[in-house]
């Protein structure tokens, strides 16, 4: 039986996980960006599938350096949100921050049949912070080059975990057709993935020949997956682990986590471990809770190698406390607007 999408809302997902669903065929139509441009008529949907899986890992590019805020809120002309097209079928986005001063990263992951935005940001109404355009016009732009019509594309809008700077925008996404989104308590968040075993169990979602493998990643906070781009090979840790103060709520779940992920490396080749927000100088200085300007901060993208020798500093630490690894802070039950020392220190 077709779905009906007007009927979808959070209640929903229990009993209609994402990974389960099989979108209905649709009638083919011009699509309305291409008419309103004078476009010639594109191709049906489906035809000229694009190959996610050959020549894999496909190649991309960050920018040299994120826009990162100014000295005056008041007068920063940056665009709201910095839109990175990372290659043809992936972007990376940011908040502005100075309409967040946590400027969170949000990912747009394009499949043949599917779209998946991961994270909101952290600004409510549309019109005071455009996400929601933004997200159409990328995929209007998209549809328009690679032949297809937005109408036909399903997005689904998704979290890392359950903190208001990561779903607040979730809002500017309750009306839009073909748009399913994740709901706001524990059960929703793995139902939406069926998940039965959480936060073992590891899924994956097909966007139409990409694949993402999404399973537990908890430690930050209770709620939290990790994601897996099979087409860029990127690793997604969320606040689980960034360049900047990982708050640590949970140790065990949060070390355990950890070790998920050493054992996944051992299976699944990784170009670049990515994390939700930048909180650290180029130089190792942690710029304060709060602070809206970030002029010399290090890249979001790390290396395996940042994450396996994080690990290895995680293997000593046994009281809570903040502790260095040389590229991020492991907050150990520490307050969440914990300022960091110039030199690490341990709780006595």
């Amino acid at each position: 039986m077709p779905l009906d999408f007007k009927s979808l809302n959070r209640r929903t997902f229990l009993s209609l996980p994402v990974v389960s669903v099989v979108l209905p065929a649709v009638a083919a139509a011009t699509a309305p960006e291409a008419k309103a441009m004078g476009a010639p008529p594109l191709p049906a949907v489906g035809s000229g599938p694009i190959d996610f899986k050959t020549n894999a890992p496909a190649p991309g590019s960050f920018p040299e350096r994120w826009i990162c805020g100014s000295s005056s809120c008041m007068d920063n002309h940056d665009p709201p949100i910095q839109v990175n097209w990372y290659n043809e079928h992936t972007v990376f986005m940011r908040q502005n921050k100075a309409y967040s001063f946590e400027a969170p990263f949000l990912h747009l992951y394009f499949g043949n049949e599917r779209i998946l935005l991961i994270d909101q940001g952290y600004t409510q109404l549309e019109t005071d912070w455009p996400l929601r355009d933004v997200v159409d016009r990328c995929i209007a732009e998209w549809c328009v080059k690679h032949g297809r019509h937005v109408e036909e594309m399903e997005l689904l809008a998704s979290f890392t975990h359950l903190h208001d700077d990561h779903y607040v925008g979730i809002n500017q996404f309750y009306d839009r057709p073909n748009t399913r989104y994740m709901g706001q308590t524990h059960e929703e968040m793995i139902g939406f993935w069926g998940m039965t075993n959480y936060p073992e169990e590891r899924v994956t979602l097909d966007l139409g020949g990409r694949d993402i493998l999404i399973w537990g990643n908890p430690g930050h906070v209770f709620s939290e997956f990790a994601y897996y781009d099979s087409y860029t090979h990127i690793l997604h840790t969320g606040d689980m682990f960034y360049r900047g103060r990982c708050y640590i709520s949970f140790w065990d779940k949060w070390f355990a986590s950890m070790k998920r992920l050493m054992a996944f490396l051992d299976d699944h080749p990784v170009t670049y471990v990515v994390g939700c927000h930048v909180e650290i100088s180029r130089t190792g200085h942690d710029y304060p809770y709060g602070i809206t300007y970030q002029p010399d901060e290090a890249p979001m993208h790390m290396s395996v190698e940042v994450l396996k020798h994080a690990y290895e500093v995680a293997k000593a630490i046994t009281k809570p406390g903040i502790y260095f690894t040389g590229s991020v802070f492991l907050c150990n039950e520490t307050r969440d607007s914990t300022t960091i020392d110039r030199i690490a220190y341990e709780y006595e």
